[in-house]
């Protein structure tokens, strides 16, 4: 089967482009995306995501790269790699995700295999994919062509946590699918496959692993909010619980991204379907929700007590991604950081060399500021995110001749020591 097997990977961003190239070390391989600038710069031996630094790979003898949708089929093994986002309401947002599997459907030949990768809820993949593919394709399920699932557990910007390196579920609608399935993704995958019992099996395994750390964080963030109102420093007490052997060590921070804070309103969707509401998942929500609102609201306090005025106040944003050292603006809550403090009246700078200039002025309508340096003295720094360009570039040194009398400090991540900071004059705050 592998000698007649060829691949197409519809979706070349940060899960579909690193497992294309994977792939393409023993299959041949088309890359498809719609969106033609992509195509042009993958095709030049450039991707913007970072995912895939070495041009090399891009340019693989088994690898091609094409926006022609006829090109799919080609193949008849394929893999759907598209963003599964929610929409303003946080309802799952479905739309990319139909609009591949008619793509998909209209191009397919009998006898595909067609592998969703996109983070859907319980069932999506049999209920709402399987019947596009039969509808656009006129072929029937389970005789003509076999669907099978394999969550995306890709990390961006982890160079460790590559996608080789880590264990890949697998799921068909039929023994022989999931062989199959577990055959391809076995040439790529050292860490190895796990075998789920079915399809929507592993779709709920997916949406439960971000949920999980979505909800821990939730609970680090709320103690946060407790420990601000007592007067301890959330950091300290993390440190001192987790001298512990089976503390759990996570931190306080923004939620953002295109995994975390959207998965656990699929799970919520399906479950509200069944007549269950799913308490605490929503909980976790609305405490990492409003965090971004705290801190600006924070922020503004402090202005107020060191006796600076609001209205005009000058701050200096670090950081506009979601994580650190990723240029990957989507969901990212510093930009709400930014709306909130904008209806206070507040003018914020916001530098990122990290980020993609075009894209955060068409997500946000916000320019990121090339020389911070323009804008000073500030009456107040926020370090938003830790990329490590920032690290080599800011100390407490250069960030305090930014700033006017008394400068503050709002150190989301916890980057700088505390008693330092205050020793060089800081008005200091973290999460």
């Amino acid at each position: 089967m592998f000698k007649k097997l060829k691949i197409c990977v519809v979706g070349l961003g940060y899960v579909g482009l690193p497992l294309a190239v994977s792939l393409a070390r023993h299959f041949r391989v088309i890359g498809f995306d719609i969106n033609k600038k992509r195509i042009e710069e993958l095709l030049s031996g450039v991707d913007r995501t970072g995912e895939v630094e070495d041009a090399e790979d891009l340019t693989q003898e088994n690898l091609e790269f094409t926006s022609d949708p006829s090109r799919i089929g080609e193949c008849n093994f394929i893999i759907v790699a598209v963003p599964t986002p929610v929409d303003k309401l946080k309802n799952p947002d479905l739309s990319f995700l139909k609009s591949a599997s008619e793509t998909v459907g209209r191009h397919m030949k009998p006898g595909s295999v067609v592998v969703y990768e996109s983070t859907v809820y319980p069932g999506a993949t049999e209920e709402v994919c399987v019947p596009i593919l039969e509808k656009e394709s006129g072929l029937k399920w389970k005789k003509d062509f076999f669907v099978g699932y394999s969550p995306e557990r890709v990390n961006p910007g982890d160079k460790e946590h590559t996608l080789e390196k880590i264990v890949k579920v697998v799921a068909g609608d039929t023994p022989e699918t999931l062989e199959l399935i577990a055959e391809v993704y076995g040439k790529i995958i050292k860490a190895g496959v796990y075998k789920a019992p079915d399809i929507r099996t592993a779709e709920a395994a997916k949406v439960i692993e971000n949920i999980q750390r979505d909800i821990n964080i939730a609970l680090i963030n709320e103690l946060a909010l407790i420990f601000h109102r007592l007067g301890l420093d959330t950091k300290e007490v993390l440190k001192a619980a987790g001298t512990k052997w089976n503390f759990l060590k996570f931190e306080p921070g923004l939620v953002g991204g295109h995994c975390i804070p959207v998965d656990p309103y699929y799970l919520a969707h399906k479950s509200l379907e069944v007549g269950y509401v799913p308490e605490l998942i929503l909980a976790g929500r609305r405490i990492n929700e409003f965090i971004p609102i705290y801190i600006a609201h924070e922020l503004v306090k402090y202005l107020i007590k060191t006796g600076k005025k609001v209205k005009g106040a000058r701050v200096l944003v670090l950081g506009a991604s979601f994580k650190e050292n990723v240029p990957d603006v989507r969901n990212s809550k510093v930009f709400e950081i930014l709306k909130e403090l904008k209806d206070f009246q507040v003018t914020t700078i916001l530098y990122d060399p990290v980020a993609n200039k075009e894209e955060v002025k068409e997500e946000y309508g916000v320019d990121l500021e090339e020389d911070f340096s323009l804008h000073t003295p500030y009456d107040a720094i926020l370090f938003a995110v830790r990329h490590k360009i920032f690290l080599e570039k800011f100390n407490l040194e250069t960030l305090r001749k930014l700033c006017n009398d008394p400068p503050i400090l709002f150190d989301v991540k916890g980057v700088f020591d505390r008693e330092e900071a205050q020793k060089m004059g800081f008005i200091y705050w973290r999460l």
